[in-house]
């Protein structure tokens, strides 16, 4: 799908025309799949957590500024195949227990060396960040702006910025609410 748009996104600008964004969310696990509802009114759809999780994590792209994100039951699947980038473990709304949330970056082999040094860097800024090593979360989020600047980046550096001024405390999981 983001293959297609960035053909048409193309045309639309080269007509001077706003280009279009989508988020995909992607999840596996147990799902009901068929018609539902009432003999008067009747939907083909799915139904079940997994299919709640998978919408959740589409409506959350926009505040990581990612195309698309999958769940970590989607990338325990298919982790041999493909590179991930984690961006998170959140809480969404209707699920008590965290999830780690991940960015699909590319098929395994065809991820570029520069693309996987910037991941590991990441990684390493990450675990900064949830130990409360601000400091070392920041320069590195810092070095990873100035290598290749990404809205990620930025977003966990003002996150930074705010839990410096209001600890989280002791007990704090790293794991975001939404």
């Amino acid at each position: 799908m983001h293959v297609a748009l960035d053909e048409l996104n193309k045309g639309l600008l080269a007509r001077g025309w706003p280009e279009l964004k989508i988020g995909v969310g992607v999840n596996t696990g147990t799902m009901t799949v068929g018609d539902m509802g009432s003999p008067v009114r009747q939907s083909y759809t799915v139904m079940g957590d997994a299919v709640n999780l998978g919408s959740r994590l589409e409506g959350i792209t926009k505040q990581y500024g990612v195309g698309m994100i999958a769940g970590e039951s989607t990338r325990e699947l298919l982790k041999k195949e493909f590179v991930f980038r984690e961006l998170d473990r959140v809480r969404v709304k209707g699920k008590e227990d965290p999830v780690a949330i991940y960015e699909p970056v590319g098929e395994e082999g065809q991820v570029s060396r520069e693309d996987l040094e910037e991941i590991k860097l990441w990684n390493q800024a990450l675990r900064s960040y949830r130990a409360q090593d601000w400091d070392k979360a920041e320069v590195t989020l810092m070095n990873l702006q100035r290598i290749k600047p990404r809205y990620l980046y930025d977003l966990y550096v003002k996150r930074v910025e705010h839990l410096r001024k209001e600890s989280p405390g002791e007990n704090w999981d790293g794991v975001t609410i939404f």
